[in-house]
């Protein structure tokens, strides 16, 4: 049971640690403690999503509540990219100062001079948005989290089991994970009916990929990297 909890809690936990990490060497730079370079903290990323990948690579037998032959139905493909496109759609809407916590400071790559850098950096980027940090995060909240506030014992609770509290809970705390909080519990909101109507980790792994990509195309095209 523990080492079920571990490797879909693990990830997450990295995850969010490099975050606390920039937050407080922020913190630090703005009390002038010490000269903060962008470089150095976007430089970061890199680190954070091979990081996290690894675990996931590491785990990966233990993830039997992912089945890509789900994707396969027909009815699970359409609803994972229509909800994928709809979180999309609303999240580039919902930027509004209401709608948001904390700073927008986003990714920019155009904090490095070279082309070559600025291209992997932007690639890494998209690395992470897009293969690792759906799957990080669906295993923590739509496999993990909302089946645990059934039972501690969460591996006993069928994928996609609805009950009103781990429904609201689970969209609530997602919102709160991101920035732009209202379009976070939105799509928490979105992402947690997904699995109720397909019940497969797949199809929301799969929309939350499909939110990230065209999010970051829309970034990569418009320049609005507060986005990122």
């Amino acid at each position: 049971m523990q080492n079920k909890l571990f490797c879909r809690v693990a990830p997450f936990a990295m995850f969010m640690a490099f975050v606390g990490l920039e937050e407080v060497l922020r913190f630090l730079a703005g009390k002038g403690i010490f000269n903060l370079s962008p470089l150095l903290l976007q430089s970061l990323y890199p680190v954070k999503a091979l990081s996290v990948a690894l675990l996931l690579f590491l785990f990966r037998r233990k993830y039997t509540e992912i089945s890509c032959g789900d994707l396969f139905k027909p009815l699970v493909l359409v609803s994972s990219i229509t909800a994928g496109l709809g979180v999309f759609a609303f999240w580039i809407r919902l930027d509004a100062s209401w709608a948001t916590i904390g700073n927008l400071a986003g990714f920019d790559p155009n904090v490095y001079t070279d082309g070559s850098v600025r291209t992997i950096m932007t690639a890494f980027r998209l690395f992470g948005a897009v293969l690792v940090v759906p799957v990080m995060e669906e295993l923590f909240w739509r496999s993990f989290l909302i089946r645990y506030i059934i039972t501690p014992d969460f591996t006993s609770v069928p994928v996609g089991c609805f009950s009103w509290p781990s429904f609201l809970i689970a969209s609530v705390l997602f919102g709160f994970e991101h920035n732009l909080v209202v379009a976070g519990i939105l799509a928490g909101i979105v992402y947690n009916l997904l699995l109720y109507c397909t019940r497969s980790l797949s199809s929301c792994i799969m929309a939350h990929s499909i939110t990230n990509l065209a999010l970051g195309v829309y970034v990569v095209n418009t320049g609005h990297w507060y986005f990122w």
